[in-house]
């Protein structure tokens, strides 16, 4: 089979390769660019990996009474992050897996990592285990409906949910990129990124204030080599989701072939454009404060109807 091909197969393994080792980085230049926006120094941009060094190093520690969800959490967000990225169109269309980069498979896989989460913050029995558990279960039921309706809308010109599919016809037809329904989810698509990742103004990464934090509930209880698969697998769903972003809304330097110069190409271009996207994101956080609580449903709700209403002009045009 073509799909199943050395060079298809290659790109797939060289695809997670890249997005494992180039994940911490990109987080460590988006805490740069915002340091330096706000006047401070910061660490270096490979501190992230030094981080995920020294917890590598340290013990496992356990909460008493907890079950298997709270020990395979983390192996689970990891490894449901790293199939996505696996299957998905990243450097080029071809995927390893026939049928792999359906949009419900995708959907579906993100949302398994962040149940799993969810339910091993239950598990500890805390009160901010709990608090941390709920709030990430709102975010999601409404974030994954609007990313799901939101790339139906890019489907809808090419009648297929194949992320690969959407990706080349884009490209056969770059006038595509100015239509109402690409804006409007592309309007979507950024703000359930930004919910997806914890970052504002949905929530703060770096805040450790028990009644705002949503993320840093759900790892209270984490400590060595499980936090630091947490903290790898949210950066590598961070990398993967402006990734994907990047090909859908701006596919330019994807592989159509996943061979020779054309894959050295397709690297490049989406090292790029994921180092703008996050650029441009931490850039935007300096001017921008976190949303109270209760006005994150609110926001995540406009999200949705956004997506809705790209569908409904993507039917228009049909």
């Amino acid at each position: 089979m073509a799909t199943l091909s050395p060079w298809v197969v290659g790109s797939g393994l060289l695809q997670v390769a890249l997005f494992v080792v180039g994940a911490p980085l990109l987080l460590g230049l988006m805490r740069t660019v915002r340091c330096r926006m706000e006047g401070r120094i910061g660490p270096p941009i490979r501190q992230p990996w030094r981080d995920l060094r020294k917890l590598f190093a340290k013990g496992r520690t356990q909460p008493e009474r907890s079950t298997f969800f709270f020990a395979s959490a983390p192996v689970v967000l990891v490894a449901t992050t790293v199939v996505v990225v696996w299957l998905a169109p990243l450097l080029s269309t071809r995927v390893s897996l026939a049928g792999g980069s359906d949009l419900f498979a995708i959907v579906f896989l993100l949302l398994l990592g962040s149940v799993a989460l969810s339910l091993a913050a239950l598990d500890t029995g805390t009160a901010f285990g709990g608090m941390g558990s709920s709030r990430l279960m709102t975010i999601v039921a409404l974030a994954e409906p609007a990313l799901l309706v939101a790339i139906l809308a890019l489907a809808a010109s090419v009648r297929s949910s194949s992320l690969s599919t959407i990706i080349v016809g884009t490209l056969h037809h770059p006038i595509w990129l100015a239509t109402p329904q690409r804006l409007l989810s592309f309007a979507a698509f950024v703000v359930v990124v930004l919910a997806e990742s914890g970052r504002l103004p949905v929530d703060n990464p770096a805040t450790h204030l028990e009644l705002t934090m949503i993320h840093e509930a759900l790892i209270l209880e984490y400590s060595g080599p499980d936090l630091a698969l947490v903290m790898l697998g949210e950066q590598v769903r961070l990398t993967f989701m402006l990734g994907l972003l990047a090909n859908l809304f701006f596919p330019w330097g994807v592989s159509l072939s996943a061979a020779g110069l054309s894959l050295i190409v397709g690297v490049l271009a989406l090292a790029a454009k994921v180092a703008v996207l996050g650029i441009a994101i931490s850039a935007g956080e300096v001017a921008m404060a976190k949303l109270r609580l209760f006005r994150v449903p609110e926001l995540l709700a406009g999200a949705f109807m956004l997506s809705i209403l790209a569908v409904l002009s993507a039917l228009v045009i049909a």
